[in-house]
Formats: structure tokens, C-alpha cells, sequence
């Protein structure tokens, strides 16, 4: 599209005439829109009103995709948090920045590691940086924070194009609330617990065994396992035993604010500070990144939203976000910048379902779609809500069932704001503008591939010509219980190992005909079979071809606890401070 950069008497006519022309035939001669992205936390495409929910209300989310355009196959590059959000940012596949794993830890998992998006990546807000907007970053970053020492924020957002940034380096998890069940990597605390346990017992018994006469061992080794014995349970429980302290942190800029963050205020601080951004930058072009902790676990949701729905907890906090959406477009309202400003909403992928407490349900619904979160084949970890709104530019009710992706919105802001997308390494996403304008019929995605961790478990080809969506899954994860749907004796479902299955030849469904994926195709029931499992091979090899090595930020060292790389807002390790409560 193009952008009009400059101003002179002769071109007022002309804008002066464009301005008159019927809108969504004609380029927008706004040559530097805002930008406002709404980025949800693990919310299930089932969960919002425009996309079939009937009792959760979110009126605020509905009336983005009633003035705009609501995108029905927008599709997550991966179905975790991290990876996610690494793609969402530089328009490509995570796995080209190292940003997805080979091994089982495929988020960041520590402040205090060392992995995360690397210093070389171009972000769409570094880009705007240059463009002369003012960017700004309000909640969850999970993108890691130091590489070599506490204070060297090589993966800082401030690094990566923002010149703001308030809320979470880390993501919410369970052990943020006090009162909740840890959640973080609870199967193996467990297992840590019970080892110490097993240690001790066995330290104790040898100490009573010599004291009584039964054993014959001398102090010296007595000593040494005692000694062993404490060192083993040091080694673990100065991480494990302080995550709230080490992980649940928030920052303003560089600055750590709350250590621990004080959960009872972290939305309304959230939310002033999304306004208040808004408010200091209303006179030039900014893009605002609002990256919900909602609703992910814990689930933070005020008193006053606490009983209202009619999905419990889960429901409260997805109506108490829909709430912050409307504060958020009122705000846009009053500064009268509703016509100038781009606003997204999305998720970061499919809804948790085996996220449950007792009989309680804590993770997101996906609706008709198969599978959840962590799960990088099935549609229901990686189908999310997408909707765009730009009064006078994009129209207004529009529902668009074409392939797009969280990677799209990458190549959308940057030609918007008048910049280029970097010519020096692969950029998956594509342009939406002509797509959600009316311009183009069709999506420029042909294939899309989906990844979990850095296995490929999953391609769709979009066959433009028919309209034919075909997907092919070549691992699956299995499903515990058998039939279940989700994987709930593991908490996650697996990418690889005795957790998934191998498919060949590859489960395939048409998508425009089967979104559910409930019924594969064979070459007995599909006479293009055959022809569509190779185009779908071809695809892969060819995709395959433009993959380079990368250092991996997810590997088993990059993401275990440092404590020299441990943000801290006093004296490692007396962490602790309340700057907003102070203030």
C-alpha cells in the first residue's frame, strides 16, 4: 500500500480528493495509524461470544468484530506461550530464532536463565522505534531477560524496540498466589521432594544404626552424607523453594517494582498503565502491545467480577479481560483517535484443558476444535481468535475464513507504519491489509506448518482454486485417558517420545469440510490422496531448505535457574520490595 509521507500544497487536493473517495476501494491516507494489540493469555477460541460462546459474555470483545474484521482460521505458530509470542514478534517461525525446543522444557522457565529472544531479532516494535513511533509493552513479556549477568538485559523488552515497558518479565503462574497450588514444574518437585526425603531417611537411619551399636560406619562418612544430604536439598530448594520470589516479579523499565508482584492490584495497575500510555502519546503515532496476564492460572480476577459469570472462576476472569478491552477502547474514544488506530485482538494459542483443580475447570474452552494447549497439530491448540478494527479503513462486519497467522501481524504494522521488512533473513508472515480490506479474495499462506517444539507434527495447504483446506498430521500426541481429547495424566501433552504417534502415511482431513478433524481421509475414501500428501511433501522439503542452525534458547542449560543472572530489587539474596506501595 501506499503511504504518503510528506506534506506540500500540491498534494492537499489530492489528499483532500482521496478523502472523499468511497472507503475500502481506495488507499488509507492515513500514512501512520496507531496501533493497539491485544494480546490474550491462553484463551480458547470457544470462549468468546463472536466465535460461538453464548454464556461467557464478552460484549466488548463482540463489538471489536462487529466494527471490524473477524478472522475465522487464524492460526498460533506454536501452541506454548514462549514460542508464540517469539513468532508473533518477528513474523517468523520460532524455531528459526532458537525460540522453540528439542527437549521437554519449551517455555522459559526462569528470570534467571539465560535463554531468550535473541539480541539479533528484529522485532516489529524496533522497527516502528525507527519509524518515529512511541512503542510501548504493558503485562506479560516471557522472553526472557539476561544473558551473562544480572543486570546486562540482553533480552529485555526495552532491547527489542520498546520504549516502555510495565509488567511481567515472566509469565502468572500458580505459585504468584499465595494461596494456590504450585504449579511450576510440579511433577518434578515432587520427585525432588521424595529424593530428599529418601536421602535423609537414610542419613538418619545411619546416624541411629552408630549411635546404637547396629552399624559399623564411621563419623567421617557419617558426616559427608549429612553433608551430601544438605547440599542436595540446597541445590534445589533456592529455586524451587522461592519461585514466587524469582519469577512472580514486576518491573517498570528496567526497574523491579514488586518482588514478589502484590496479585490483588497487578490488573488495575495493568490497566492504568495501558491508559495512561495512551493518554502521553495521543499527539504521535505509538503502538501499544497490551499483553494480558488474562487467563492464565491463576486466574487473577478482582472482587468485583468474582461470582459472575456462569463458567466459575475461568468465566469471571474472561469477562474481567472483555471489561479491560472496553476500558482500553474508551480510552481511544475519548483522545478521539478511534479512526487513526489499528486495534487487534487475538490469543497466544489454544486453551488449557487440562488445567483443573479438584472438580474445577481452570483452563479455556476451543469449541468444535480438536486438542489444546501444548498440542501443535490439533486445531484447538493453535486456532485463536483474530479480529482487526480500523473504522473507515477495514470494513466493518466483515468475516474472513481464510488462512492467517499470529506471524502476519508482523509485515501488516511495519508496512503501515511506512517501514520494510528486514531483506537479510526469512519473514513467514504475510501482509494482511489487502485481505482484511477486500483487495484480495484469497490468503498469500498456501502452507503453514505446525511445529511442536522443533518437531513438525503438522502442515495445512490451502488449495485456492477449490477452496480446499488440507491438513496432514504425521505425529499426534496420545490421549490420556484413551478418548479423552486432552492429555490429563500428563498435564501437557507430549511432542516426541512414547507420548505421540507417528503416522504413515499421514492422518488427513479437508478442513473447510471437517474443522473438527474428526473423520481422516484414506485413499479409499479420497480419490486426491495420494496427490495431496505429495504437494504437502514437496512443501515440507522445500520449507525445510530454508531453515539454518541457531543457537538453541531453550536447551536444558540457557533455561535452568542462574542465581547470578536472578533480578533483584535489594541484595541477592534479600530480594524484596513493594515501589508501588511505597508510592
Amino acid at each position: 500500500m501506499a503511504l504518503l509521507c510528506f506534506r506540500s500544497p500540491l498534494v492537499t487536493p489530492l489528499i483532500f480528493g482521496l478523502l472523499l473517495q468511497a472507503p475500502f476501494t481506495q488507499p488509507s491516507t492515513i500514512t501512520q495509524p496507531n496501533f493497539v494489540l491485544l494480546l490474550a493469555d491462553d484463551l480458547g477460541i470457544g470462549d468468546v461470544g463472536c466465535y460461538g460462546n453464548d454464556t461467557i459474555r464478552t460484549p466488548n470483545i463482540d463489538r471489536l468484530a462487529k466494527e471490524g474484521v473477524k478472522l475465522t482460521q487464524h492460526i498460533a505458530a506454536a501452541p506454548l506461550c514462549t514460542p508464540s509470542r517469539a513468532a508473533f514478534l518477528t513474523g517468523r517461525y520460532p524455531l528459526r530464532s532458537g525460540m522453540d525446543a528439542i527437549n521437554d522444557y519449551r517455555v522459559i522457565f526462569w528470570n534467571a536463565g539465560s535463554g531468550g529472544l535473541p539480541p539479533n531479532e528484529t522485532t516489529f516494535a524496533k522497527i516502528l522505534q525507527h519509524q518515529g513511533y512511541s512503542t510501548g509493552l504493558i503485562g506479560k513479556w516471557h522472553q526472557g531477560v539476561n544473558c551473562e549477568s544480572r543486570n546486562d538485559h540482553c533480552h529485555h523488552p526495552l532491547k527489542h524496540g520498546f520504549d516502555y515497558f510495565y509488567g511481567m518479565p515472566f509469565t502468572l503462574i500458580s505459585d504468584c498466589q499465595p494461596t494456590e497450588t504450585p504449579e511450576m514444574d510440579r511433577a518434578f518437585r515432587r520427585k525432588l521432594w521424595l529424593s530428599t526425603q529418601m536421602i535423609g531417611l537414610i542419613t538418619l537411619t545411619a546416624v541411629l544404626g552408630r549411635l546404637t551399636g547396629l552399624i559399623s560406619v564411621h563419623w567421617k562418612t557419617l558426616t559427608c552424607l549429612a553433608g551430601f544430604s544438605l547440599l542436595f536439598f540446597t541445590s534445589w530448594f533456592s529455586s524451587y523453594g522461592f519461585v514466587r520470589y524469582w519469577n512472580c516479579i514486576m518491573m517498570r523499565n528496567h526497574e523491579i517494582t514488586e518482588q514478589p508482584m502484590v496479585t490483588d492490584r497487578t490488573t488495575s495497575l495493568i490497566l492504568r498503565e495501558s491508559i495512561s500510555f495512551i493518554e502521553r502519546n495521543k499527539h504521535k503515532p505509538f503502538l501499544l502491545f497490551l499483553s494480558f496476564l488474562h487467563s492464565h492460572t491463576p486466574l487473577l480476577t478482582t472482587e468485583k467480577f468474582l461470582g459472575r459469570s456462569r463458567h466459575g472462576l475461568y468465566g469471571d476472569n474472561v469477562e474481567e479481560m472483555d471489561w479491560m478491552v472496553g476500558q482500553v477502547l474508551d480510552a481511544i474514544d475519548k483522545e478521539s483517535l478511534k479512526d487513526t488506530t489499528l486495534v487487534y485482538f487475538a490469543s497466544d494459542h489454544g486453551g488449557w484443558l487440562e488445567r483443573q483443580e479438584d472438580k474445577r475447570q481452570l483452563g479455556g474452552w476451543n469449541g468444535i476444535y480438536k486438542g489444546g494447549k501444548a498440542m501443535g497439530g490439533w486445531e484447538g491448540g493453535i486456532r485463536v481468535p483474530g479480529i482487526f478494527r480500523w473504522p473507515g479503513v477495514l470494513p466493518a462486519g466483515t468475516v474472513i475464513d481464510e488462512p492467517t497467522s499470529l506471524m502476519d501481524i508482523y509485515p501488516t504494522v511495519v508496512h503501515l507504519a511506512g517501514g520494510s521488512v528486514p531483506q537479510d533473513r526469512v519473514i513467514d508472515g504475510r501482509d494482511l491489509l489487502p485481505l482484511l480490506r477486500g483487495a484480495a479474495a484469497h490468503s498469500e499462506h498456501e502452507f503453514l506448518f505446525h511445529y511442536c517444539g522443533v518437531h513438525l507434527h503438522a502442515a495445512r495447504w490451502h488449495q485456492r482454486d477449490t477452496g480446499a483446506v488440507w491438513k496432514a498430521h504425521y505425529v499426534t500426541p496420545i490421549f490420556s485417558p484413551p478418548g479423552a481429547g486432552a492429555c490429563y495424566d500428563r498435564g501437557f501433552c507430549p511432542c516426541f517420545g512414547e507420548g505421540v504417534t507417528c503416522h504413515e502415511p499421514p492422518l488427513l482431513f479437508e478442513l473447510s469440510q471437517d474443522p473438527s478433524e474428526a473423520k481422516p481421509l484414506s485413499a479409499d475414501t479420497e480419490p486426491l490422496f495420494d496427490t495431496v500428501i505429495r504437494r504437502i511433501g514437496r512443501a515440507i522439503e522445500e520449507h525445510r531448505r530454508t531453515l539454518t542452525p541457531v543457537p538453541e534458547q531453550l536447551s536444558v542449560s540457557n533455561v535452568v535457574w542462574k542465581p547470578w543472572l536472578q533480578p533483584c530489587c535489594g541484595t541477592f539474596p534479600f530480594c524484596w520490595c513493594d515501589k508501588e506501595g511505597d508510592n
